[in-house]
């Protein structure tokens, strides 16, 4: 499974996260050797994608049979046209306790045989090609010197963004992630003053196979990790609730949201970024969803000084909703696959004050008897435990709420939180499921566990 090399941090990120997974909760939990053991689990596991890949399905459109059903023929057109029939294959499975979920398993790592002439890409880029994805030319840094559209090609990664644009070749820190046809010409990709669009090189032989999902069934099925989903379901919205995302780009959840209320209400999606926006409503309006409504805001300035004030857009008055969401801007040390991070120990640790900032806002919009769902997408403990235990310190107006669906790891110790405080929270934790033993079944080991870092914590307004 480990044919990659572990994430590439910087020497302090690394130290960091190491004194985070054998902090002394933990040390005292399971002991030196196990903790260290995990940690070193996690820093490889990060560098490859999960098991499984996840779309939730549109069932507010159409029953799960169906889209699943649409879904392989859609995918099995997909495979025919790069594979023989023989190899034709496409298994999708819904998840046992997640109503909207499909689950297709990843082919990999697969024996594929690197080629002479070779293709330098981000490392962006690269992590995408490992998730079913094509190269699209504005990823393409390096490629032979006269390639012509119909070579065949290897791809790697460049892990350490020194790769020059342009390049003819280059001798840094890479990856390779698979074999494919170039669609373009050299000269297209690099020597136009108009940025090229469109795909560079297909892949056929991919290290990691999995579907390619750019244009397919747009309506029906949403490209979305599994943990993604669980935070909408742990939300737990009703139809006629007026509910806010703070933090809402590009608009999966928020949409998840508006179609679990079986788009009855009202859901307020907040974003700082313009564009961003403009995101949200195109994935409302693809999804056939009339309740999102969109606005361009700084959710930490979203409650309105004035209490009396009552508006359509934000700032809005204290106590003004039933249910929020705070999928909060974090470090992503979570996101998989990732074969490189470049971010400073100063750029990792940034974000907890302006989570805090937001926190405060979105208990002061909260009504009372209402819920708060708090998520990132990240794997530090000053991230997530440890804003579990400033938030209930801070606001004694809150309490921690059992989670449906529980299919994560409880929280990790580290935080001073009781043990009946982390067996609230919900943390994925990819590094464990690489302990688990080849007895267990793969569906299990695979489906709940083997997904990005992500922690989910649900909170009541008392």
């Amino acid at each position: 499974m480990s044919i990659f090399p572990r994430i590439s941090l910087k020497p302090e990120v690394t130290e960091y996260l190491k004194s985070v997974f054998l902090n002394k909760e933990v040390l005292a939990a399971v002991g030196h050797q196990e903790a260290e053991h995990r940690f070193h689990k996690l820093l490889t596991c990060l560098s490859h994608p999960p098991l499984y890949t996840c779309v939730r399905a549109s069932i507010h459109l159409a029953p799960l049979e169906e889209i699943k059903q649409q879904l392989g023929e859609e995918l099995r057109k997909q495979q025919m046209c790069s594979l023989s029939a023989e190899d034709v294959s496409v298994q999708i499975l819904p998840h046992p306790r997640i109503t909207d979920v499909l689950l297709l398993p990843v082919d990999g790592p697969r024996p594929v045989k690197q080629l002479s002439s070779e293709v330098v890409v981000g490392a962006q880029c690269g992590s995408a090609v490992l998730r079913g994805a094509h190269v699209f030319a504005p990823g393409i840094l390096a490629s032979p010197k006269y390639m012509k559209a119909g070579d065949v090609v290897s791809v790697f990664s460049d892990l350490e963004g020194r790769c020059t644009r342009g390049a003819t070749g280059f001798q840094g820190k890479k990856v390779f992630v698979g074999n494919g046809v170039a669609e373009m010409d050299r000269s297209t990709i690099f020597c136009t003053n108009e940025p090229v669009r469109g795909i560079g090189v297909r892949m056929v032989e991919p290290l990691y196979r999995s579907p390619s999902f750019d244009g397919v069934l747009p309506s029906l099925v949403f490209l979305q990790n599994l943990p993604s989903v669980v935070v909408g379901h742990v939300l737990g919205p009703l139809p006629g609730e007026r509910i806010l995302d703070m933090c809402a780009a590009p608009g999966g959840k928020t949409c998840h949201i508006a179609a679990l209320m079986g788009d009855q209400g009202e859901v307020i999606a907040l974003d700082r970024i313009r564009n961003k926006i403009d995101r949200i409503c195109q994935n409302a309006q693809m999804l056939h969803l009339q309740s999102v409504k969109a606005y361009c805001f700084n959710s930490t300035q979203a409650v309105s000084s004035d209490p009396a004030q009552e508006t359509e857009g934000p700032p809005f008055a204290p106590e003004s909703f039933d249910r929020v969401l705070l999928d909060a801007p974090c470090s992503g040390l979570g996101q998989r696959p990732n074969m490189a991070n470049s971010w400073s120990l100063k750029e990792i640790c940034s974000y907890q004050p302006l989570q805090r900032k937001l926190f405060h806002a979105a208990v002061r919009l909260l009504k009372k008897g209402g819920v708060l769902v708090y998520s990132t997408c990240t794997v530090t403990l000053a991230e997530n435990e440890e804003q579990v235990a400033w938030a209930l310190d801070t606001f004694p107006c809150i309490s921690l709420e059992p989670q449906e669906p529980h299919i994560g790891a409880e929280g990790m110790p580290g935080a001073g939180l009781p043990p009946e405080h982390l067996r609230l929270l919900q943390r994925f934790s990819p590094e464990l499921s690489w302990e688990q033993t080849e007895t267990t079944t793969p569906f299990c080991r695979g489906a709940d566990s083997d997904t990005i870092g992500f922690f989910i914590a649900k909170f009541l307004k008392n």
